[in-house]
């Protein structure tokens, strides 16, 4: 099984099971990480946003316009920025870190 690594808040890192197809965000969830997801994955919010290690970027399909648009309200934005429910585990992925930023923005909430 494949395993990926999530840095947290606080700067530990939590290793966990990466099922092949899933989401960044569903393995998070599955995981009890705490990434919000507040769109469940829809393409409708950037609560779910991470910071992929340089490393791992490059090897990540192109982010589409959509999710650029999403992108373009997270809080913490690097060039590195990825949504999470938008990066599916492949065998290529295996090993792959993510960084939670600092905070989130949901703009249904925080007006």
């Amino acid at each position: 099984m494949p395993k990926m690594t999530f840095v947290l808040r606080d700067g530990t890192r939590k290793e966990v099971d990466a099922p092949l197809g899933l989401s960044v965000l569903e393995i998070a969830h599955r995981n009890h990480v705490d990434i919000e997801g507040a769109c469940e994955g829809s393409l409708a919010c950037s609560t779910c946003h991470v910071v992929v290690e340089n490393v791992w970027f490059e090897k990540l399909a192109p982010a589409s316009d959509d999710e650029e648009d999403m992108l373009d309200l997270a809080f913490g934005l690097t060039h590195t920025s990825r949504l999470g429910c938008q990066i599916r585990m492949t065998e290529a992925l295996d090993g792959l870190v993510v960084k939670l930023p600092a905070a989130t923005r949901n703009m249904m909430v925080d007006k």
